[in-house]
Order: C-alpha cells, then sequence, then structure tokens
C-alpha cells in the first residue's frame, strides 16, 4: 500500500513539475517541486533513518559528555544517562530528535533551488546535512548539561524553549547562507540607461 502511495504521488508530482516547466513558472515549480519532493521522501525514508539519525546524534552528544563526565550515551540504544546531584535521569533521542524533519526539508529545498549547480548541491546538501545534525547534537548536548548542573527540574525549559530556540536559530544561519545570501549575489540587476534620441541639447 505505501509503495503504491508514493508511486502514485511520484507520477503526479512529476507531470505538475513538467507543465510547470513547460508553461516557464519557476516560482510554482520550486513550491511544487520542493513539497513534493518533501512529502515523497519522509514517507519513502522516515522509517529507514530516523533511528539511524537518532543514533547518530546520540553519539556526537555522546563524545561531550565522555569528555566532560558530564553525562553517558548509549548511542546504539539511543539513550543518555544523566546524573544530577542524588537524581539520575534517562534521555531517550527519539524521532524527534533525530533530525529527519529538518533534513529531509532542508534536501527538497535544495533540490530545486537552481543557483547551484548539481556538484555543488551534492556539496551542500553533504555540508548541511552535518551542520543540521551537529547543531541538534549541540541541543542535546545542552539539555543534559543543563540537567546536570540544575536538576531534573529544568528538563521541561530547556527541552522545549531554550534548546529548540538555538536549534531553529543555527537552522536559520544555515538557510541565509545556503539559500538567501547565494541568492542576493547571483540575482540579476537590470542596467538601464537613458537612450540617446539623436537629438543635440
Amino acid at each position: 500500500m505505501k509503495i503504491i502511495l508514493i508511486g502514485l504521488l511520484t507520477i503526479v508530482w512529476l507531470y505538475l513539475l513538467s507543465v510547470l516547466k513547460r508553461g516557464q513558472l519557476y516560482f510554482w515549480r520550486f513550491i511544487v517541486g520542493s513539497m513534493g519532493a518533501f512529502l515523497i521522501l519522509m514517507i519513502s525514508l522516515q522509517d529507514k533513518l530516523a533511528e539511524p539519525l537518532a543514533r547518530g546524534v546520540a553519539a556526537l552528544a555522546g563524545v561531550v559528555g565522555t569528555i566532560t563526565g558530564g553525562y553517558s550515551a548509549y548511542f546504539k540504544y539511543g539513550i543518555i544517562f544523566i546524573t544530577s546531584h542524588s537524581e539520575s535521569m534517562t534521555l531517550m533521542v527519539d524521532y524527534e530528535c533525530s533530525g529527519i524533519v529538518e533534513i529531509i526539508a532542508f534536501l527538497s529545498l535544495l533540490l530545486f533551488f537552481d543557483v547551484y549547480s548539481r556538484y555543488e548541491k551534492i556539496m551542500v546538501a553533504l555540508i548541511g546535512i552535518v551542520y543540521l545534525m551537529l547543531a541538534n547534537a549541540l541541543r542535546i548536548t545542552i539539555i543534559c548539561f543543563s540537567v546536570h548542573f540544575f536538576g531534573i527540574s529544568a528538563y521541561y525549559v530547556v527541552h522545549s524553549f531554550v534548546g529548540r530556540i538555538i536549534f531553529y536559530v543555527l537552522s536559520v544561519l544555515l538557510y541565509f547562507y545556503v539559500f538567501t545570501k547565494p541568492q542576493v549575489i547571483h540575482m540579476k540587476v537590470g542596467n538601464f540607461s537613458y537612450g540617446n534620441s539623436g537629438k543635440n541639447h
């Protein structure tokens, strides 16, 4: 059933892209292309990639925990164990913490962002994936240290607000340097001049 759904979505998506391309509606091609790619990739890959990404983020965050001794990461199980004074807490790095939604959204937009060449898109995609994983690991690290130093009571605020804000700020920076800045640089500004009418003044 899932394969049939993906197949139907892909056929409709490709047809719409061809219509928009023939009509030279490039803005709408970018919108439809990005949204379609996101939907198809999410349906196809979320079950396969969410757990490996979560383990990767746990492993990255665990490096800091191992060096500082603030917490221990069992990345094979997606678990981080945090001690805080006389308390302890187990943090599960699950689907929500994997960053798969943010990564697929980034790749979907990049796929139809024609400022870059194919080679440049591949390089930017790899850099973006690593960047988002590191940003997510930083968010997890901040949560772990907050619990370690301030107790379990700090978890809700840091996880729900502080950590998310930090991650989203870092994501905005990525989007600025990958999408906004290159678009401005490559933007063609039409030159105009006052035409010479052939009359002497």
